[in-house]
């Protein structure tokens, strides 16, 4: 907590105050942080130098793809598409089952080998093709500042912008990082406060009011991910419960994933999750009204499928994150019966595909 920022690393932040004891408090998360001189906040990447905040991981990135916008994981933001990946280091949840641990736990910020500035990005991104750009790998909360200059820089050039994300911060930060957004998915760890506290070091009431707040009061495209967890999150009833939430806080059209979990960070204990768990979380969602609700990290072609709530052709068929075949129109309508599919759509052309692309961006600017 102690250790001391390098000077180069001084890149100014928002979103704190100074408390009448002395201590700096940062305001960009619930997890309110209290610094003397020199520490890092839990995020480990938010840091008190000279009586002000800073960020310490602004510009630089634990590397670069370019990714099939469906491994976000979105399926109603322009299907088919490629979208160009980064993130930074550092988080500011705990989650004990997290899958990026080595990025998003990681204290060693020389980890950090890619640099590039916000306009290098939108340039990359760009020049390969790109219809958008993810913040990703790790949470953007934590390097919010970067993210929306990278943000403004990238709608300049008239490319799309990715949030993927935990939800967990404070209302006045969620309001400028959101309106700079055009899609996010937001990752809903579980539906009890008892996980968030006990496995993510949380609270589950901040994602709620995020979750409402973008499909509410924002334009960004939403859709939501569960990680189900056997044994700890993946009971019938609390499935129901999240996916009834959804449906009447959110509305049905809006798009649920539950995604399968490997062993990994310090649950390594715990078993993957079946299949049929998958099938039966998403058999639960359905039956409670949600539209649109798939499976990932599995191949299920049924649970990766977009069908026509109202005649239930299938519209646009993916195995894994590869697109077998495209029906929708330009406008996001069933070519079949007409009806309106709930999301961002647009001229559907050659399907990016499954693959990764590394882009190597170093001491770009």
């Amino acid at each position: 907590m102690a250790q001391m920022i390098e000077a180069d690393q001084h890149y100014p932040a928002r979103y704190w105050h100074m408390l009448e004891d002395g201590g700096l408090q940062c305001d960009l998360c619930p997890r309110d942080c209290k610094l003397h001189e020199g520490q890092r906040g839990a995020c480990f990447v938010r840091a008190r130098v000279d009586d002000r905040m800073v960020l310490t991981t602004y510009g630089r990135s634990s590397g670069f793809c370019i990714d099939p916008i469906e491994k976000k994981p979105l399926n109603h933001f322009y299907p088919g598409s490629s979208v160009f990946s980064f993130g930074t280091a550092g988080c500011n949840l705990a989650c004990k089952c997290c899958q990026n641990w080595d990025i998003s736990k990681s204290r060693d910020t020389d980890r950090l080998m890619d640099q590039a500035s916000p306009e290098a990005i939108a340039r990359a991104a760009r020049r390969h093709g790109c219809h958008s750009v993810a913040f990703t790998y790790n949470d953007p909360v934590v390097f919010l500042e970067y993210a929306l200059d990278t943000a403004d820089a990238c709608h300049d050039r008239g490319l799309k912008t990715v949030a993927v994300t935990a939800g967990y911060i404070h209302a006045a930060p969620r309001r400028e990082f959101f309106a700079r957004m055009d899609a996010a998915n937001v990752d809903l760890k579980a539906f009890s406060e008892d996980f968030y506290f006990k496995f993510c070091s949380g609270h589950l009431q901040p994602v709620l009011d995020t979750l409402r707040y973008i499909r509410h009061e924002t334009t960004c495209w939403l859709e939501i991910t569960t990680l189900l967890i056997p044994g700890h999150n993946d009971s019938a009833g609390e499935i129901a419960a999240l996916a009834k939430w959804v449906a009447t806080e959110l509305g049905v059209e809006v798009p649920l994933h539950f995604t399968a979990f490997h062993p990994d960070w310090k649950m390594i204990d715990v078993p993957p999750t079946p299949p049929a768990t998958l099938s039966m979380a998403r058999r639960i969602a359905l039956g409670e009204g949600l539209l649109y609700v798939y499976t990932g990290n599995v191949h299920d072609q049924e649970g990766e499928t977009t069908r026509c709530p109202s005649c239930r052709q299938a519209l646009v068929v993916r195995d894994w994150y590869e697109i077998l075949s495209y029906e929708l129109t330009p406008q996001g309508n069933c070519p079949n019966c007409g009806a309106s599919i709930a999301g961002v759509f647009g001229k559907f052309g050659r399907p990016f595909g499954q693959k990764r692309i590394p882009v190597y961006m170093r001491l770009q600017s």
